[in-house]
């Protein structure tokens, strides 16, 4: 698959030709991401913090926050890696400081191991130090303390003369158990289906940035199909993973749905279809991924209106199930609850609410028996819902801040704050 780059200098978003002279400016990282983010994981590298001549912490942290990243760069202490894993980063990638003593210290899974190599051997301290080790001595060295390598070619880097695809094979092997990620050159819809098939990833920025290389082109690359049109069956599915229906998608209904950011797809029917056009129930497009087997996608979208399907339900199926159904019936209350309703005297009442909240959770803590707990738990779920729906939160975004809250490695006591501070 394909892994977008940003590369931030100066607070903006830059292009390097081997990572020493300024290309382009992008501009705003976090307008570049909103583009990128739709294709998947963004790797984002502070190239002033590799450089030892400043850093972009701030910007990245805005960015850890809403994107899924990867974050690189001047990363060179145990430190330093906890408070990026601790604010929320998927992975981190670790150059000069990615040393056995370090990455022992340090979640395998969260590591990435980037070998930036000119001519076969290994590069440091921002690409300016030869090490004389070979990519594959040093991917043997960490073998077991990464779940993956960044090989980045720097002879190539920025130049888009297309990347060092006859070294990826015994690269991607060498790598093993860990996932390979090549940068450097990658400029075509070719090049990333080559290393896909090779059991690799490829990291583009410069081709992207350029427009030599279309978002959507990228992250079709590596697709299949065995139906005569060419079409992938296309999951759809909101921001809590639920399934909303089967549509199908071409290359220009992907080209449509990722430039505008809608649901877009292919009607066997009637061609180009742009969900929610006349029903008003529209999308926005949010991620697509590439299945496993490289023959169908998934499209995660924000939902708008009554829902997906044509009959007025949620989903193709029903009208939703849990949470997800409870959340969206309380925040259509706060427009419209029915007079006399329990809802719309708590959204109406933030005291009776208030006293609510304190109240359920208080029959929860005591609660001890198997049901006595389920219904309790039900109570103080509700009465948070409602809050939720009273300011306008969606679960959705309740639920990221508990996704990133799992990236934290640092352990935190936890105890009960005292009751003039609650």
């Amino acid at each position: 698959m394909i892994i977008p780059s940003i590369d931030i200098s100066g607070g903006q978003a830059v292009q390097l030709v081997e990572g020493r002279h300024k290309a382009l400016e992008a501009g705003d990282p976090l307008a570049v991401a909103e583009r990128f983010a739709v294709a998947g994981p963004l790797a984002v590298i502070d190239l002033d913090a590799a450089m030892g001549t400043g850093d972009n912490r701030a910007v990245i942290e805005r960015l850890v926050r809403r994107f899924d990243c990867r974050v690189g760069g001047g990363i060179r202490s145990f430190e330093a890696a906890a408070r990026w894993l601790d604010s929320g980063a998927a992975q981190i990638i670790l150059g000069t400081a990615a040393q056995p003593e370090l990455l022992r210290q340090l979640p395998c899974e969260r590591i990435i191991a980037a070998l930036d190599a000119r001519d076969g051997e290994v590069m440091v301290e921002g690409w300016q130090k030869a090490t004389g080790v070979g990519v594959l001595e040093r991917m043997a060295e960490l073998r077991g303390l990464v779940s993956g390598f960044l090989v980045t070619f720097i002879e190539v880097e920025g130049h888009l003369v297309g990347t060092r695809l006859e070294q990826v094979e015994q690269l991607a092997a060498g790598a093993e158990p860990a996932r390979l990620t090549v940068a450097g050159g990658v400029t075509t819809t070719d090049e990333i289906a080559a290393i896909d098939r090779l059991g690799a990833d490829a990291q583009v920025g410069m081709a992207l940035y350029t427009g030599r290389l279309g978002l959507a082109e990228a992250i079709a690359a590596p697709l299949t199909s065995d139906r005569a049109d060419g079409l992938w069956p296309t999951v759809v599915v909101d921001e809590h993973r639920q399934a909303l229906g089967l549509a199908w998608s071409s290359m220009d209904s992907l080209r449509e749905a990722v430039t505008n950011r809608q649901g877009v797809y292919h009607s066997r029917r009637r061609g180009l279809w742009v969900k929610g056009e006349t029903s008003g129930n529209t999308q926005e497009l949010l991620r697509v991924d590439v299945d496993c087997d490289r023959d169908a996608l998934r499209f995660t979208v924000r939902q708008g209106g009554e829902g997906f399907c044509h009959t007025g339900q949620w989903t193709c199926w029903d009208n939703g199930a849990g949470l997800p159904r409870l959340a969206k019936r309380l925040a259509r209350r706060v427009a419209g609850a029915p007079e006399g309703s329990y809802t719309k005297r708590l959204l109406e009442t933030p005291e009776l609410l208030a006293a609510k909240l304190t109240e359920e959770a208080g029959e929860l803590a005591a609660a001890e028996a198997p049901d006595h707990v389920v219904e309790e738990a039900a109570d103080v779920i509700y009465f948070t819902l409602v809050a939720m729906a009273r300011a306008g939160v969606d679960l959705a975004d309740v639920e990221a801040v508990l996704d990133r809250r799992e990236y934290r490695i640092s352990r935190r006591a936890g105890d009960a704050k005292p009751e003039n501070e609650s």
